[in-house]
């Protein structure tokens, strides 16, 4: 079992924050239909930057990650997690480029605005938080009025916030905010809301709920349309497809519904998880659907006609987010275990990318920050490091930390403190690398009808040995006898 939310000593509704193998209830993330939506290309950064595999105990936060979605550049996959804070991680190489602090509970969601200039949160600290992209500084805290704040989602033109939330009192809302300036515009009264997401054209929004249902809102009214009712448990994620036309629900009852929009009618059901489903997110063209589930598992299925594809495993906890890039090419999870995978789509292959937290992981993970035009990564030790870079590795167990200064003959590799170019041998020295030179100089001196003294002089000038030899002649002394 998961470790539980902390009692707040009311019980007057039922404990949603339990993480359970087999019943994550929220954990799923909440903005999933966000990240189909806004999925972006796995493009835009150099392979230079690719990390090397994880080492045993690499972890990317140090709590459940409940939430992951993609810019719409693809540059950058935002995660959430139980552990209140919010990273930034460099597409597709996995690099740590960012941690967003200020939240006080768990981030239960996250959705990148249309430009990629705004990052929207959503906390059980009764807040969504608006960040400025990329230096992440906060724009706003928008008050939810609710205790817990389960999801965002951000419309596809971007002009409207949609978060969901509730009470243990029973109060539940789904707020819609206006951006960028964040002003609450209308809140419409549900039953605790765990998953929000906005169809494509923007005129229609739904929440997957506590009750077993999902409800269907026209906007910008907010109006409500319909309640479908066929899940017989938690519905923990929605999704809508790209055109809009079909909208995917996943749910504790361990199925995916297909349904078609606006009208709602039920299309298919899928099963195969052996317990809830927490995240549901579709490709951009709308051809295959991924989901995450309390079973470890991640499953691709084929769209419109639901086949099951492939049974994807490696996380060793709950699967509680999934976003597809808008190329379709690349899949991100976030997991309880504490970590974020990627995945080769159509294929589902896991790839050797290590999103890495030094900070997050064991003291017996090392790892490599270096800065490159102002902006720092952190992969794990082995990775590649662009020329020129400034960087700290600390890739020694129980080793002091090199550090590689720009234009320096170091570089810090994988189980060795750096290594030297034309010198030997390189040793760090009060974090600094130091080379010593190995040269030898054989003296050559000569002097006629005087004493000889040379002393070889060896140095390493601009990386080439150079000998200096020191001569002292002597004239020689002669002694008469009497």
């Amino acid at each position: 079992m998961k470790p539980e939310k902390p009692d707040d000593g009311l019980d007057a509704a039922p404990e949603v924050y339990a993480i359970q193998r087999g019943q994550s209830g929220w954990t799923l993330n909440r903005r999933s239909l966000f990240a189909a939506a806004a999925a972006a290309a796995a493009a835009g950064v150099s392979r230079r930057t690719q990390a090397a595999s994880c080492p045993t105990g690499a972890l990317a936060h140090t709590a459940n990650v409940l939430a992951v979605a993609f810019s719409p550049d693809g540059s950058t996959l935002a995660s959430g997690s139980a552990d209140h804070s919010i990273k930034l991680w460099s597409m597709p190489g996995g690099a740590l480029l960012k941690t967003l602090t200020g939240h006080t509970n768990w981030v239960t969601g996250v959705a990148f605005s249309p430009n990629g200039s705004l990052l929207a949160s959503s906390c059980d600290d009764s807040s969504v938080k608006l960040w400025s992209l990329p230096g992440g500084a906060v724009l706003q805290t928008l008050a939810a009025q609710t205790s817990y704040v389960t999801g965002v989602a951000i419309s596809r033109d971007g002009s409207t916030l949609a978060s969901a939330g509730y009470n243990t009192s029973g109060n539940a809302l789904v707020n819609l905010w206006s951006l960028p300036n964040g002003t609450l515009v209308k809140s419409l009264n549900t039953l605790y809301p765990l998953a929000v997401a906005i169809n494509p054209n923007g005129s229609l929004l739904a929440d997957g709920e506590m009750g077993n249902i999902i409800r269907l809102w026209s906007l910008p009214g907010g109006t409500q349309t319909n309640v479908l009712s066929e899940h017989t448990d938690w519905v923990n994620a929605v999704a809508f497809s790209p055109d809009g036309s079909l909208l995917a629900s996943g749910s504790n009852d361990n199925t995916i519904m297909l349904w078609s929009m606006p009208g709602g009618t039920l299309l298919k059901t899928l099963s195969g998880h052996s317990s809830g489903v927490q995240a549901v997110a579709i490709s951009p063209d709308g051809r295959l659907l991924a989901s995450g589930s309390a079973d470890y598992t991640i499953k691709l299925w084929s769209l419109p006609g639901g086949t099951l594809l492939k049974s994807l495993s490696g996380h060793s906890g709950a699967v509680n987010a999934v976003a597809i890039s808008p190329d379709g090419r690349l899949l991100a999870s976030g997991s309880s275990d504490q970590t974020i995978k990627l995945w080769s789509l159509p294929d589902g292959k896991q790839l050797p990318v290590c999103l890495l937290d030094t900070a997050a992981s064991p003291s017996t993970v090392s790892g490599i920050t270096f800065t490159e035009n102002g902006v720092t990564y952190t992969v794990p030790c082995g990775s590649p490091i662009p020329p020129g870079a400034v960087c700290t590795c600390n890739c020694v167990p129980g080793g002091p930390p090199c550090t590689c200064v720009s234009n320096s003959t170091c570089t810090c590799v994988n189980n060795a403190p750096c290594s030297c170019v034309s010198y030997s041998p390189c040793t760090c020295v009060s974090n600094t690398c130091s080379c010593v030179s190995v040269c030898s100089c054989v003296s050559v001196c000569s002097c006629v009808s005087y004493t000889c003294s040379c002393n070889a002089v060896c140095s390493c000038v601009s990386n080439t040995c150079s000998c200096n030899t020191v001569c002292s002649c002597v004239p020689v002394t002669y002694y008469y006898p009497n």
